[in-house]
């Protein structure tokens, strides 16, 4: 049963030809990533939707072999608690990200209209639908609930005003993965100038999140 568990899965990288193949542990391994980067960085970040497919694939290729297997193994067991764990991890994530996405909706619908082509979408097309719906009901609520019932001067609010924006300027704790060379340190006071860092391999920092964003997306550095 193990030796059919580490069957590889192809993963398309960018939606072209290119290819790559992941061991369901390395699978495992880029889906945990994402939960923790998702979870601690304040803004929404790219989907991975790719990693989440095949992730279920995978749970559903060891619910498959477990159905195979003898009872009482205690492989068995063993890999149960295993699907759970990775169960969880999936659905935190993916609650993580609706969560953000019902506290910045506008703010997410906006950046993913003006987002340019090319570019990675934060938002998987299941979660493009539910923030639309989302806004469209929040809409409504205030529509009916208060705004009708206000002088026609005061009844249409702008949600990308009155909703806050994710707080980029938040600290978070990471730990290096690539060495990164003359990082631009944005001053916290204005008697402060500008000064750039480096970032070693296996270090660990305490920083503003928008000095590292990219670092972020790009996969340099890993959120904690």
């Amino acid at each position: 049963m193990m030796t059919e568990e580490q069957d590889l899965i192809g993963q398309d990288s960018d939606g072209d030809s290119e290819e790559v193949v992941l061991t369901p542990a390395e699978l495992i391994e880029k889906l945990e990533q994402a939960w923790l980067n998702e979870k601690f960085a304040p803004e929404l970040l790219e989907s991975k939707s790719e990693i989440v497919e095949c992730v279920i694939e995978q749970l559903d290729h060891m619910e498959e072999n477990l159905r195979n297997a003898k009872k009482g193994d205690l492989k068995v067991s063993i890999h149960q608690m295993e699907m759970e764990r990775i169960r969880y991890v999936l659905s935190s994530y993916l609650r993580c990200r609706l969560m953000k996405i019902e506290k910045f909706f506008p703010h997410i619908l906006e950046k993913e209209k003006t987002r340019p082509e090319g570019e990675p979408a934060s938002l998987s097309p299941e979660e493009f639908a539910f923030a639309k719906e989302y806004m469209a009901n929040t809409e409504t609520y205030l529509k009916n609930v208060a705004l009708k019932h206000m002088p026609p001067n005061l009844q249409k609010v702008d949600l990308l005003r009155s909703v806050p924006k994710p707080d980029l300027d938040s600290y978070v704790f990471l730990r290096v993965k690539e060495r990164q060379e003359n990082i631009l340190v944005e001053p916290e006071t204005d008697e402060q100038r500008d000064y750039v860092i480096d970032l070693e391999e296996g270090s660990q920092h305490l920083i503003r999140y928008k000095t590292i964003a990219p670092l972020v997306a790009s996969g340099a550095v890993q959120l904690i």
